[in-house]
């Protein structure tokens, strides 16, 4: 871990997955496609060694759609997203915030994200 990150424990509500982010700016994506809104996922993309999943593989389920690339998993006792493998990141993860334990929301800066027009705006998120 470096110096600067700050690790935060999550899951999802009825506590069957649980998993371990570590990050070093606590900055998160508003995104205004169609799932983003109907979820209210506030994203906080890390790479995959930033990421572990603490319990609850088993209860995974996955929503895929469109290029099937994005790999949105979802608790399948009480439905919430903690978590997914995004298009724009494939090979790493992107946790939902709102799903962070404790109020840690006002930590964060959220910036708006088109992503109703995907295209024309992923390279402002992409490395």
């Amino acid at each position: 871990m470096s110096e600067k990150a700050t690790v935060y424990n999550g899951g999802c509500h009825c506590g069957a997955i649980r998993f371990q982010v570590e990050i070093e700016a606590c900055e998160a994506l508003d995104c205004n496609c169609s799932i983003c809104r109907k979820k209210g996922f506030l994203h906080l993309i890390v790479a995959a060694n930033c990421f572990r999943l603490l319990q609850g593989s088993e209860f995974l389920s996955t929503y895929t759609f469109n290029t099937n690339v994005a790999q949105h998993h979802f608790c399948r006792v009480c439905g919430i997203h903690p978590f997914y493998r995004p298009r724009s990141h494939p090979d790493g993860i992107d946790v939902n915030i709102r799903c962070l334990d404790g109020d840690v929301l006002s930590r964060f800066k959220v910036i708006p994200f088109d992503g109703a027009n995907w295209e024309e705006n992923i390279d402002r998120i992409r490395p």
